[in-house]
C-alpha cells in the first residue's frame, strides 16, 4: 500500500458563474503547492465543496488535478454521497481517471446506523485497488463513524489512514490506542497539527495548506524531525489562519484568501455567500506576514 504522509491541501473546485470548472486555474494552483512542497494533494475535500457539485464538475476537478500532478505527488480524490452505489461507481472512477486514494466521506439525509456505516465504507474499499482514506466530520455528518466501527474498518486491507475533524484530539488518541498501526491519522484544521503530529499522526488534509503551503510543510518537517519547540513557535504564528477560517465559511475564506494571492477561483458555489467586505479584511489580516 502507498504511504501517504504529510501536507495535502484540500484544494478549492474554482467554478465560474456559468458552472464550468477553471481548469486552468486550478491547474497553476496544484503546481504551485506542488513547487512548494506539498506531499499530496486532494480534490473534492470539503473545501472542495463536493456537497456542491454535481457529478460532471466533480470528475473534472479530479481530473484536472491528477492532470495538474502529473504523478510528481498522490491525487487523494474525494467519493461522497447518500448512495453506497454512487459513491461506488465515483471511486472507480476516479481510480481509472488516475487517482492514487480516496478520501471516502459519507452523507446522510436521514440517520444510519453503525452496521451501514461499516458497510458503506467497507464497499468503497472493496471496489479499489488503491489506498482509501476514511474522513469523518461529526459536525456536519448526520451519522458519525463511532470507534468501534473505527477499529473494525482499519482491519480492511485497503483502509489504511482516517481523517479526522471532530475539533476532539482526545479522540484522535483513543483510534491510535485502539487501532494500532492498523491506521493511520491525518489531521483537519479543526486539530492543532502539531499537537496531533505530536500523538502520532502522520499529517494533515486542510483547506488553509492551499493559502501557507510552504509553512505548513516547515511545520510537518519540523514535527518529523521532533524540533517541537520550534514547531510550536511555527504553529502559534500559523494558528491565527485557522482562528479566522473558523468563523466563516470555510469555502468562502479559502477562495477569497487564494483571490488576495492572484488565483482567479471566484466565488464559493451558491447557495454559500462570498465573504462580505468586512469579513474579506479578516482574513487579509490573518495572512499578513505569514507570506
Amino acid at each position: 500500500m502507498a504511504d501517504f504522509h504529510g501536507v495535502f491541501p484540500y484544494l478549492v473546485s474554482p467554478v465560474d458563474p456559468a458552472g464550468h470548472v477553471r481548469t486552468e486555474v486550478l491547474g497553476r494552483l496544484c503546481d504551485d503547492l506542488i513547487k512548494a512542497g506539498v506531499h499530496g494533494l486532494t480534490p473534492l475535500g470539503s473545501t472542495g465543496e463536493f456537497a456542491y457539485l454535481n457529478n460532471a464538475q466533480r470528475a473534472t476537478v479530479v481530473q484536472a488535478t491528477i492532470e495538474a500532478a502529473q504523478g510528481r505527488v498522490p491525487v487523494v480524490a474525494g467519493v461522497a454521497s447518500t448512495s453506497t452505489a454512487d459513491a461506488v461507481a465515483q471511486a472507480r472512477a476516479y481510480q481509472k481517471r488516475g487517482a492514487a486514494g480516496i478520501l471516502a466521506i459519507m452523507e446522510a439525509y436521514f440517520p444510519v446506523g453503525d452496521a451501514q456505516v461499516e458497510s458503506y465504507f467497507r464497499a468503497i474499499a472493496d471496489a479499489v485497488d488503491v489506498p482509501v482514506v476514511i474522513y469523518t466530520n461529526p459536525n456536519f455528518q448526520r451519522s458519525d463513524l463511532s470507534l468501534v466501527v473505527i477499529e473494525r474498518l482499519a482491519a480492511h486491507p485497503r483502509i489504511g489512514y482516517i481523517k479526522d475533524a471532530s475539533t476532539n484530539t482526545g479522540r484522535l488518541l483513543s483510534i491510535i490506542n485502539r487501532c494500532g498501526d492498523g491506521i493511520k491519522i491525518f489531521s483537519a484544521s479543526a486539530h492543532i497539527p502539531a499537537a496531533v503530529m505530536l500523538i502520532g499522526g502522520h499529517g494533515w488534509m486542510a483547506g488553509p495548506a492551499c493559502i501557507i503551503p510552504r509553512q505548513s510543510v516547515e511545520l510537518y518537517n519540523l514535527c518529523r524531525r521532533a524540533r517541537w519547540d520550534e514547531a510550536m513557535v511555527l504553529q502559534r504564528k500559523l494558528w491565527r489562519i485557522n482562528e479566522a477560517f473558523a468563523r466563516f465559511n470555510l469555502a468562502a475564506c479559502i477562495k477569497a484568501g487564494l483571490e488576495i494571492q492572484g488565483y482567479d477561483v471566484g466565488d464559493p458555489v451558491p447557495p454559500q455567500a462570498p465573504l462580505s467586505a468586512e469579513q474579506r479584511k479578516i482574513v487579509e489580516a490573518a495572512m499578513r506576514g505569514l507570506s
